[in-house]
């Protein structure tokens, strides 16, 4: 897509919103293909924090979870904060390479532990100590704050990411393996002409395979 010769933007460049967990595979491949999306539409994305730890335990109360899931969303609560402390410490812009770094640890690499998140903050140049924030409650009422930007637009009933583009606001979408190229540009054309329909709600079909992260 041509970029303007003087600044180097792309245009009629638009914003989409993006909220995260990084917990969430899905949301993993959904977030990479936002960014197939940004090479061939003129598009740019900015990124949020959501909580599926403060979704299901808090919102939904934990009702009908498992013991093994709600210990996850106990532990889930860690990277959010992370990411938190990260965007308090150094702007909103540093989410999009931490989310980068720990994603490609817990999703791409299977490594999930206390290590993963210390070599990830490392790897975008911030002070190891910010790890600690993992198991700190200082910032839990900016992630909900910034976790119900993103659920007031789209309501209770879905989960990470949520996406909103133009006053458009939508879940998902949930796909794997990640579109590339013109493929994710047309996915993307499709999801808000669908999404953009007044009174639309909802298309789903069974997953019939795990995520791909490839």
């Amino acid at each position: 897509m041509p970029n303007d010769a003087k600044t180097g933007a792309k245009p009629d460049m638009k914003t989409a919103d993006f909220w995260f967990d990084p917990l969430c595979p899905w949301a993993w491949i959904t977030s990479r293909w936002m960014l197939e999306v940004e090479q061939v539409r003129p598009v740019n994305t900015s990124w949020h924090i959501m909580s599926l730890a403060y979704l299901n335990l808090q919102q939904h109360g934990g009702e009908g979870l498992s013991d093994e899931y709600l210990e996850r969303m106990n532990k889930a609560w860690g990277p959010v904060r992370i990411c938190m402390a990260a965007a308090k410490a150094e702007g909103d812009e540093i989410l999009l390479p931490l989310y980068t770094a720990i994603g490609n640890r817990f999703h791409n690499q299977k490594q999930r532990d206390h290590d993963a998140l210390v070599d990830a903050v490392t790897e975008v140049g911030l002070n190891p100590s910010l790890v600690d924030a993992a198991d700190s409650e200082e910032l839990d009422e900016e992630i909900k704050k910034s976790h119900l930007q993103g659920m007031d637009l789209v309501g209770i009933d879905v989960g990470t990411p949520i996406i909103s583009f133009e006053g458009n606001a939508f879940f998902g979408p949930v796909v794997t393996p990640i579109p590339r190229g013109e493929a994710a540009g047309r996915l993307w054309d499709g999801v808000l002409l669908v999404t953009g329909t007044d009174g639309f709600f909802e298309l789903k079909r069974t997953r019939d395979r795990p995520p791909i992260f490839d």
